[in-house]
C-alpha cells in the first residue's frame, strides 16, 4: 500500500472523531508512514497497551491540562498587560464619569473646536474607533420662578460594553447592572468596568481629573438644594443660580452679623478639635411669614459657596431615626436649613393631650439629632419657625442653637433699602423714596408689614415709581402684611 495515499485516509479518520479504535489504526498508519520500520512511533503503536487505550487517554490528558495552561497562561498576560478599575453606582464618581464619557465621545464628533485641525492618520483612526452605540436617557424637571417647569434631556452610555479613545489609549468601558437587587434609594446595583493597557494606567487618574471638573463646572456659580429621599439626600431639581447677599434686606446690620458668625466658625475648626468641643454651630431664626428666613439661608449659601439640604420637621414619613441619619450623611459644605422647628414640640403637646400620632419626629428625637451621642459634628443647622413660643428652653442653649435671632417685619431702614434695590435707576434723587416712606409711615405699616408683602408690590409695579407709591395705602396691616387681593388684580 502506498504510505503517501494512506495519509490522506488517516487524517480524514482523525478530524471525523472515529472510534477509538479507529483514531489507534489511523495514528499507527500516520506513525509508519512517517518514519522508518524501526521509528518510536512504529514501537509505541505496535504496543499492546498503547493501542488498548491507555495512550489514547494520555494523549487527552494532556490536551486537557494544555488547554487549561493556556488559559493560565492567557489570563497571566492578561493580568501582566491589563488593569481594569470598577465604580460602582454608589460612589460618588458614578454619574461623573458617565456624563464625562458622553462628552468626551461628543468632543471627538465635533466638527470644530480644538480638535477640527487633525492629520491623515488620526482622521482614519478617528472613523474606524469604536463608540458609544447603546445610549440611556437621563431626563431632569426644574421648575422656574414662573411656575412652569422645565425638561432637560441628557444621553448618557447605556448598558453594555462601549470602546473610548482617550489620550492614544483605547479604554473598553462595561457598564452592566448586577443581579435584580435595589438599594435604599429604588436604584438597581450597577458598576462600570474601565479596562486598557497597564502601559496607560496612569490615565485613569487623568480622566476622574477631567471628570470631576466637568462636574464642578455645571455647579460652578449655582446652588445644590438637597432634599431628602428616601434614606438619603438627592439633589432637587437642576442647580440654583446663587442669591445675592444684599437681595435679602434684613434689619440693619443683622445680615452681617449673622455672615461674620458663620466665617468665624468655619475659621475656627482647629480650636473646637483641640478643646474636644463638638465643631458644629447651630442658628434659629424666628419671626412672622414673609419677613426673609429661608431666602436668607439661600443667600448666605451662595456668598459662603456653600450647597443646602432642606428639610421640614412635619414632613410625612419623618421620624427620630431617619432625622438622625439624615443629618449625620449631609452632603460636604452643605448648610442644613430645619423648617417649622415647633413641629416636633406641638406633636409631644398633641399626643400627651390626645394620644396624637401624626407626624413621627419627637421631642426627644430632635433633641438628640442636634446634640446626642451619635449626632454629626462639622455641621452647620439653620432653623426656623414662626411659633417660638411653642420651642422649649432645652433647645435654645449652646450646643443646639448657638446664635437666635428675631426677623421681623420691615422697618424704615428696609423699606428704604428695598426701594433702592427695585429704583435706584428711576428714582436717583431719592423723591419717590422720600414720598413713598411718609406714606407708610401716615399709614402706620412701618414695623407692621412684611418684606414680602413690600417686594409684591415693587414686583408689581417694575420701573413705576409712581404706582408703587399709589399701592402703599393697599397692604392690610392687619393681615401680616399680605397685600389685598386689590393688588395682584
Amino acid at each position: 500500500m502506498d504510505n503517501n495515499a494512506s495519509i490522506p485516509a488517516a487524517s480524514e479518520a482523525l478530524a471525523q472523531g472515529s472510534p477509538s479504535a479507529t483514531k489507534a489504526d489511523a495514528l499507527r498508519q500516520l506513525a509508519v508512514s512517517g518514519s522508518g520500520d524501526g521509528s518510536i512511533f512504529t514501537q509505541l503503536f505496535n504496543n499492546p497497551f498503547f493501542t488498548a487505550g491507555f495512550g489514547l487517554a494520555g494523549l487527552g490528558a494532556v490536551v486537557r491540562y494544555g488547554s487549561v495552561g493556556l488559559r493560565r497562561a492567557a489570563g497571566l498576560v492578561r493580568q501582566r498587560l491589563l488593569v481594569d478599575l470598577e465604580i460602582t453606582r454608589h460612589d460618588k464618581s458614578y454619574n461623573w464619569v458617565l456624563d464625562w464619557m458622553t462628552a468626551h465621545y461628543q468632543n471627538q464628533l465635533a466638527p470644530s473646536g480644538p480638535q477640527k485641525h487633525v492629520g491623515a492618520l488620526e482622521s482614519l483612526v478617528r472613523r474606524f474607533t469604536p463608540g458609544l452605540h447603546h445610549l440611556q436617557i437621563k431626563t431632569a424637571t426644574m421648575r422656574t420662578a414662573s411656575g412652569s417647569e422645565q425638561t432637560a434631556f441628557s444621553l448618557v452610555p447605556g448598558h453594555g460594553r462601549h470602546i473610548l479613545r482617550y489620550k492614544n489609549a483605547f479604554i473598553a468601558v462595561n457598564r452592566e447592572r448586577v443581579g435584580k437587587s435595589f438599594d435604599d434609594k429604588g436604584q438597581p446595583f450597577e458598576t462600570v468596568k474601565l479596562t486598557t493597557l497597564y502601559y496607560y494606567r496612569h490615565i485613569f487618574e487623568d480622566l476622574f481629573q477631567e471628570a470631576h471638573h466637568m462636574a464642578r463646572r455645571s455647579t460652578e456659580g449655582k446652588t445644590v438644594v438637597y432634599t431628602s429621599r428616601n434614606m438619603g439626600w438627592d439633589p432637587s431639581g437642576q442647580p440654583k443660580r446663587r442669591r445675592p447677599f444684599d437681595s435679602v434686606v434684613l434689619e440693619e446690620g443683622l445680615s452681617n452679623r449673622i455672615l461674620g458668625d458663620v466665617r468665624e466658625f468655619l475659621n475656627a475648626r482647629t480650636w473646637y478639635l483641640d478643646r474636644g468641643i463638638p465643631y458644629r454651630r447651630g442658628y434659629l431664626l424666628y419671626g412672622p411669614p414673609g419677613t426673609g428666613k429661608t431666602s436668607f439661608v439661600q443667600a448666605l449659601a451662595g456668598v459662603l459657596d456653600f450647597n443646602i439640604a432642606m428639610l421640614s420637621l412635619s414632613q410625612h414619613g419623618l421620624n427620630d431615626d431617619l432625622l438622625n441619619l439624615l443629618l449625620l450623611n449631609v452632603p460636604a459644605r452643605t448648610i442644613v436649613l430645619l423648617e417649622d422647628a415647633d413641629a416636633a414640640f406641638t406633636n409631644r403637646r398633641q399626643r400627651d393631650a390626645d394620644g396624637y400620632s401624626g407626624a413621627n419626629v419627637t421631642y426627644s428625637g430632635l433633641l438628640n439629632a442636634l446634640d446626642g451621642v451619635a449626632s454629626a459634628e462639622e455641621r452647620i443647622i439653620f432653623m426656623t419657625t414662626n411659633h417660638i413660643d411653642r420651642l422649649d428652653d432645652a433647645l435654645i442653649r449652646p450646643g443646639r442653637v448657638d446664635m437666635t435671632m428675631h426677623l421681623g417685619n420691615a422697618t424704615e431702614w428696609q423699606m428704604a433699602q428695598l426701594w433702592d434695590r427695585f429704583y435706584a435707576e428711576q428714582d436717583a434723587d431719592g423723591d419717590g423714596k422720600r414720598r413713598f416712606l411718609e406714606r407708610a409711615t401716615k399709614a402706620g405699616l412701618v414695623g407692621n408689614v412684611s418684606t414680602a408683602a413690600l417686594q409684591g408690590i415693587f414686583l408689581y409695579n417694575k420701573g413705576d415709581v409712581e404706582g408703587a407709591i399709589e399701592m402703599v395705602d393697599q397692604l392690610d396691616q392687619t393681615r401680616v402684611g399680605q397685600p389685598r387681593t386689590s393688588v395682584v388684580q
